[in-house]
């Protein structure tokens, strides 16, 4: 138990889905650990605003980012290449604690920061090819709650809801990424800002026979 911040808890909850297996832990970060890493975030990060092409037109998209990790852990998504920054004290500390649950060691993490309630992601799944077959992702929320959405790419009556709390990490694996899509909607009741880490493992060619623990 983290001395500091002793409201954590591992208690976790097995989201039935088909084709995938979603790990939901609400409370995985106490409030007041959870204020003080959004804080750092914010604060510390260099936030960029990426473009991206739609239909021959570069638009901005609709959420701050940032890419940290291992060195060389490039990553490449939505027509976006992204070199990594070096890990923070404040970021390590974080992977720690989901790693200690997860049972794998990520090298790097993809941050968002959604400045309010018109800040969103769309439609996809995390399945670039560096992620290799059947990823891990740890998803780390911090700030107001949002909405994370699922729909099955065949079963159209397949979806799901689910709020997103502060502190609270949802882990995905198995099969989930090659058989659903996933988003956070734009809303128009006003929500206040919310700071997301999807921690990942990026392989290269020669790893890409190396297993995960997990």
């Amino acid at each position: 138990m983290n001395q500091l911040f002793p409201e954590n808890s591992n208690e976790f909850e097995e989201i039935p889905i088909k084709d995938g297996i979603l790990r939901f832990y609400p409370f995985l970060f106490s409030p007041k650990e959870s204020e003080v890493f959004f804080t750092q975030l914010k604060e510390n990060v260099k936030w960029k605003q990426e473009e991206i092409r739609i239909h021959g037109k570069i638009i901005p998209i609709p959420r701050l980012t940032a890419w940290f990790g291992d060195a060389g852990k490039t990553y490449m998504y939505s027509g976006i290449t992204v070199e990594p920054e070096p890990w923070t004290p404040t970021l390590l500390e974080i992977k720690r604690k989901i790693e200690e649950v997860s049972n794998v060691t990520f090298n790097s993490v993809l941050l968002n920061y959604y400045r309010n309630e018109r800040d969103s992601v769309s439609w996809h799944s995390d399945d670039e090819s560096e992620l290799n077959k059947n990823p891990i992702i740890g998803s780390v929320s911090f700030g107001d709650v949002r909405t994370f959405q699922l729909k099955h790419k065949t079963d159209k009556t397949l979806k799901l809801n689910k709020d997103l709390p502060d502190g609270s990490y949802l882990e995905m694996s198995g099969s989930t990424q090659h058989h659903w899509l996933h988003q956070i909607p734009k809303r128009t009741r006003k929500i206040g800002p919310r700071i997301n880490l999807t921690f990942r493992i990026i392989w290269r060619n020669n790893e890409r026979n190396i297993e995960c623990k997990k």
